[in-house]
């Protein structure tokens, strides 16, 4: 049994050897990313099982993703590599305070080979949660349709399904983006979303206002990501607040939002209580924002308990 399936696109990443505007940057170091995948491993660093759904090039960028994901613990038998398509990558701008800027070059993805009747059917039903997110139909081809047949699985399996919208508006408008993710709010089970991101979907940026509105839309359990504000999450007839947690500091907010979700997603499937969720994967985005990389500074259980002081952290 898999705790934890998603499904998605994974990059190589070039993050810059120097801050700045990218125009004066001269070196990069090659890493991995991808936000699909970064959940797989935050949850796998956690102690979940996880698999991750995607396509790769055939390449040596494809073959260091698929090995740099099995290291990571998380299940590559349904990713696979294809010819004619190059792996996408990615370079970041990374400015003084943390704020980051992307640079996507995946116009011809993997992915867009992958058909909705090729998904392996007994894998998903093998799992409890199925993750998907706004950037894999925002691709293009036929990748809604996939998503949308992975949700149908999903249900007749009897599997949560998992949802963060991650718009990049770089990849599609607002009114793309609107109109197909309005079609995928009613199928999900886990909200997991920003209300800038939430703002653009349904008109609202209040946590109230969202939950009242998802909660229309029949989502039993809503989580809003307010950044430096914390978060909010409603659950089984309860409306939660969760204060922001001080990062140590900030270098890069790349997967930060990942982070959280794998956070949350341990709680729900250790049935913890709203607040001690919201609390513990608040404490995650924390922790990752201080470490530049996408998924560099997920962290282990442990590390998470040590910041938590539940457990002593011992040097030498």
């Amino acid at each position: 049994m898999i705790d934890v399936i998603s499904m998605g696109e994974a990059m190589v990443v070039f993050n810059p050897d120097i801050k700045g505007p990218m125009k004066f940057v001269n070196g990069f170091q090659k890493n991995i990313g991808g936000a699909e995948l970064n959940l797989a491993i935050g949850c796998s660093r956690l102690g979940l099982k996880t698999g991750f759904i995607s396509r790769l090039g055939n390449d040596e960028f494809g073959k260091s993703i698929r090995t740099f994901a099995r290291g990571e613990q998380v299940d590559t038998s349904e990713l696979k590599l294809v010819k004619g398509y190059p792996t996408s990558v990615y370079f970041k701008e990374i400015m003084e305070d943390g704020n980051v800027q992307t640079f996507y070059y995946r116009d011809k993805s993997p992915t867009l080979t992958m058909k909705p009747e090729e998904l392996n059917e007994s894998y998903i039903k093998n799992a409890r949660v199925l993750h998907i997110t706004g950037i894999f139909p925002a691709i293009g081809g036929d990748n809604l349709n996939v998503m949308m047949e992975s949700i149908r699985l999903a249900k007749k399996h009897g599997l949560k399904v998992s949802f963060d919208p991650n718009i990049r508006l770089k990849m599609w408008t607002k009114e793309e983006a609107r109109k197909v993710l309005l079609d995928i709010l009613p199928h999900v089970d886990i909200l997991l979303a920003g209300d800038e991101e939430m703002n653009i979907i349904i008109g609202e940026s209040n946590p109230k206002a969202i939950i009242k509105k998802t909660k229309e839309i029949g989502i039993p359990t809503i989580i809003v990501k307010r950044g430096e504000h914390g978060s909010a999450g409603y659950h089984q007839g309860q409306l939660i607040y969760a204060d922001p947690v001080k990062a140590t500091k900030v270098v890069d907010t790349v997967g930060a939002g990942d982070g959280f979700n794998a956070g949350f997603l341990y709680g729900y499937l250790h049935d913890w209580d709203l607040e001690r969720s919201l609390h513990f994967a608040n404490t995650i985005g924390s922790m990752v924002v201080s470490i530049t990389g996408d998924n560099e500074g997920l962290p282990y259980y442990e590390d998470v308990q040590e910041r938590l002081g539940e457990i002593e952290k011992v040097e030498r």
